[in-house]
């Protein structure tokens, strides 16, 4: 059986929610965000779960202490001192998982309505073909907002390019990432020591450790998620109560 630990990204401000409340705690079927994503990670069974948490630290510490569903279970939280984007959230995780080794499956805490049976597929995928990425996509109308897959004339994913530092022609691009991924260990921290923030947002990207694999012969690899639905991301007041109303459309 192969080993997992599951780091899921919750220090974002989330600004366009207007709203002084972290953004991974607004309630979404009465309860947080990030509750939802936890009980993903948690049906995976993994050997660890890190939270990284930035924006509202202390509030979010608050809330998970005092959760009862997780009584007796260790939820690991590092903190993200200055929010210098996703690479550098994730690089703060590497001293807590100095001594594992094994695969790292990377989720969003504001994307709350991802379903099991897709990421244990991504797992699969990662580890019978193995990549030393995996990359959850999905493809949609409208596009905006959104890094873009960058295939070659074969198919193959070979770079992830952000909406702001893409041309005209990677925005026509209709295939998105979804900021979901499986990562080995190793390849990982390795990759996040050579990155750089040379970009409009002067941020650590975690997406381009997918062009310094492609760049260095390694393997990666993609899953298509069936429902584009399901790697919705919760940015905005508007797009909360569009989760809440696809959750109750599911349970009808």
């Amino acid at each position: 059986m192969e080993r997992l630990a599951v780091i899921i990204l919750a220090a974002g401000k989330g600004k366009r929610m207007k709203s002084h409340l972290p953004k991974v705690l607004h309630p979404l079927a009465d309860k947080p965000l990030l509750a939802h994503v936890i009980d993903l990670a948690r049906g995976l069974n993994p050997e660890r779960i890190i939270i990284v948490i930035g924006h509202g630290a202390e509030k979010v510490r608050q809330w998970s202490g005092g959760s009862s569903q997780w009584s007796g279970e260790k939820i690991e939280f590092v903190e993200q001192r200055e929010q210098l984007g996703t690479g550098h959230a994730v690089q703060q995780t590497e001293e807590s998982l100095r001594d594992y080794d094994g695969n790292i499956l990377i989720l969003s805490g504001d994307v709350p309505l991802l379903g099991i049976d897709t990421v244990s597929k991504l797992i699969k995928i990662h580890i019978n073909s193995g990549a030393v990425v995996t990359i959850l996509t999905a493809k949609v109308d409208n596009p905006a907002g959104y890094g873009r897959i960058v295939r070659d004339a074969g198919g193959r994913a070979i770079n992830i390019i952000e909406e702001k530092d893409a041309s005209p022609e990677i925005k026509k691009i209709a295939e998105i990432n979804s900021g979901i991924y499986c990562f080995k260990k190793d390849f990982l921290f390795n990759s996040l020591k050579k990155i750089d923030k040379n970009n409009l947002q002067q941020e650590y990207y975690l997406t381009d450790v997918v062009g310094l694999a492609f760049r260095s012969s390694l393997k990666i690899e993609t899953l298509i998620a069936e429902d584009p639905n399901e790697i919705m991301g919760i940015n905005t007041q508007e797009e909360l109560r569009e989760a809440e109303a696809r959750l109750k459309r599911t349970k009808t």
